[in-house]
């Protein structure tokens, strides 16, 4: 089994709060990770229909059949359980009396916003981390491969070949998440969706040319991007709020959680084909986000990540904001070392004013590197600040 960074924190808040929720992407393995951070506790998921009948049925009389010390898997179905677990844990405030985990995580995070709002702590999971397959010697032997790959656990751990995982994972998610939660008139035309939002990675979001391209109007168009952002498919990296004196864009830039989803979506069949891909740069410009999205999941905090762009389209890939401190990061797929790759950071210095020892080009070689104008850093290596 694969070690969680996320595992300790998991146990350190069930410590102190009645309720851990942990919530995440279908597959990116919750159950898992529960099961063996809890051996002592009961396990039940309300994926088993018959469980689920008990539970609606007789929410209180459930509860006390299993007892405290209790995982429950895929809690969203029984949303009338939540109310009696608040009235359990308000009568006996026993930290860890229950951990709660689900796949639809909209869902699950809009029940527990009614009923156990200050009673639970809510962590995020997302697949494999860079540094969680390096410990395992798991990570890809190759750039392409990782890329193309992607980091969700199944793959790894039954050896199954991406272009035998993803379209059935796309598959399970449209007909067992989107249906639950919201009617699709025609799945066929949400899976073009989904298409068309992974041919605009790393893009300024144009939403008006999205649902023209997709033959949708502009608020069935958001309604379905909510959805796919509830449920830990994307995620929208937001412009820099400080504008150093310049106009800036407005619009956020859409990633997705996974390359390999991401590539399975773009039609990719074999790792080779990454290398020449014409979006090869935003995929990989994908991976270093996502990459550092995990790494503030897995220590329970919420990313401080953003992008900057003028009105003349100078721009800084990614910006990582501390309380005393903004780093600078230009991402680059390539393998080779350009002095010209700090070109830009060096631009943006003049506006910010931030210290060249925070100025990083990510990029696709193995080594890092210190110049006078900057560091580079391999997609392998880099860490986001320890003072989050």
């Amino acid at each position: 089994m694969v070690s969680r960074i996320i595992t300790e924190k998991v146990k350190f808040l069930a410590g102190k709060y009645p309720v851990v929720t942990l919530t995440g992407t279908r597959q990116c393995g919750k159950s898992t990770l529960l099961k063996s951070a809890f051996p002592n506790y009961r396990y039940v998921s309300l994926e088993d229909l018959d469980l689920r009948l008990m539970a609606k049925e007789d929410p209180r009389g459930f509860l006390q059949n299993f007892g405290e010390a209790l995982i429950i898997d895929e809690a969203q179905y029984v949303p009338a359980l939540f109310s009696y677990i608040q009235t359990k844990v308000d009568s006996e405030n026993i930290p860890g009396m229950y951990i709660l985990s689900g796949s639809h995580n909209f869902l699950l995070l809009q029940n527990i916003s009614q009923s156990l709002a200050g009673r639970t702590a809510v962590l995020k999971l997302a697949p494999f981390s860079i540094s969680e397959l390096q410990s395992s010697n798991l990570l890809p032997s190759t750039l392409n491969e990782f890329l193309f790959t992607g980091c969700y656990p199944r793959i790894y751990d039954k050896q199954i070949e991406p272009i035998d995982f993803y379209p059935h994972y796309i598959q399970t998610y449209i007909d067992r998440d989107i249906r639950t939660i919201r009617q699709i008139g025609s799945l066929s035309q949400f899976v073009r969706f989904l298409k068309l939002c992974a041919a605009r990675v790393g893009q300024l979001l144009n939403i008006s040319s999205l649902a023209n391209d997709a033959e949708i109007s502009v608020p069935t168009l958001n309604a379905w991007l909510s959805l796919l952002e509830s449920s830990y498919v994307i995620f929208f990296l937001k412009p820099y709020h400080n504008n150093f004196n310049k106009r800036l864009v407005k619009s956020p830039k859409l990633y997705f959680y996974d390359t390999g989803l991401l590539s399975s979506l773009l039609g990719l069949e074999k790792s080779e084909q990454t290398a020449t891909h014409y979006l090869r740069g935003g995929i990989f410009e994908n991976m270093v986000v996502a990459e550092i999205v995990k790494q503030y999941f897995f220590r329970g905090k919420e990313p401080q990540i953003y992008f900057w762009q003028d009105s003349n389209k100078n721009e800084v890939d990614l910006l990582i904001e501390t309380v005393n401190r903004l780093q600078a990061i230009e991402i680059k797929a390539s393998a080779t070392l350009k002095i010209g790759f700090f070109d830009t950071l060096r631009r943006f210095q003049s506006y910010s004013r931030i210290q060249t020892e925070d100025m990083f080009v990510i990029y696709g070689g193995d080594n890092d590197f210190v110049t006078e104008y900057g560091k580079f850093v391999s997609w392998k290596n880099f860490q986001v600040p320890d003072s989050l």
